[in-house]
């Protein structure tokens, strides 16, 4: 089991702050954290390629989708953040 933090617009957008899921990859985490997303979030519009955008963290360092993850791993999703 692996928990999941969110960050920025993804925790705006999901209704989600984090949670808790059964992972190898950090890919395998997109379809379980979109599915909770919409439970928690109906209207939520949120896709994986709008996941796929974050910035990844795995323990403090940083990951990428095919990241390999182990029980008791944190992982960090923070959507890059943009202004102007």
């Amino acid at each position: 089991m692996v928990h999941v933090k969110l960050f920025g617009l993804l925790r705006l957008d999901t209704g989600l702050k984090e949670l808790n899921a059964q992972a190898a990859t950090v890919g395998d985490l997109y379809p379980i954290l979109l599915v909770e997303a919409k439970r928690v979030k109906p209207s939520t519009t949120v896709t994986a390629k709008d996941v796929d955008g974050c910035v990844i963290l795995i323990n403090g360092k940083q990951g990428k989708k095919s990241s390999r993850l182990k029980d008791g791993d944190e992982v960090l999703l923070m959507s890059p953040v943009c202004g102007g």
